[in-house]
């Protein structure tokens, strides 16, 4: 895959705003490892590599465990994640997929019972802003950087 354009370059003054917003959320107090989450389970649905990749490495960084990433596709079934993570994940697939899911009011009711105004505040302009950066990625064929697999995974 060829990168159609550096955003960071084409576009400095959006993208700055874009991560003054991403700093605003980060000093809100919401759970740096809920976030990555979130930003991760948006990235699945929306199939951008890019980020995929980079919220998967920075949820490691923050002690995520390898295995909970794994099973995030699949949240609802597994015991892995806890009721405010899965208020937070079932938020996140609802405003993505919002063409279709409308974001229903007992969505929003689960949420309210695990997250106070402001909180849900600052996860909705989570999920608000990694979605933008899905479709900017995608759009713009950005390409992640590629891991080296360890010589025992061949």
């Amino acid at each position: 895959m060829t990168p159609r354009l550096n955003i960071f370059q084409a576009a400095p003054e959006g993208t700055k705003a874009m991560m003054m917003v991403e700093a605003a959320i980060e000093k809100s107090g919401l759970d740096r490892g809920l976030a990555e989450l979130v930003k991760l389970r948006a990235s699945q649905i929306n199939g951008c590599a890019f980020c995929i990749h980079m919220h998967a490495t920075d949820a490691v960084k923050h002690g995520e465990s390898p295995m909970r990433i794994h099973l995030l596709s699949a949240w609802r079934e597994s015991p892995a994640f806890t009721d405010r993570e899965r208020a937070a994940l079932n938020w996140t697939e609802r405003l993505t997929k919002v063409a279709e899911t409308g974001a229903p009011d007992a969505d929003y009711a689960l949420l309210k019972a695990h997250f106070n105004d402001t909180e849900i505040g600052h996860l909705t302009l989570l999920i608000g802003a990694i979605n933008l950066w899905n479709r900017v990625q995608i759009g713009l064929r950005a390409v992640h950087k590629v891991d080296v697999p360890s010589k025992d995974a061949a």
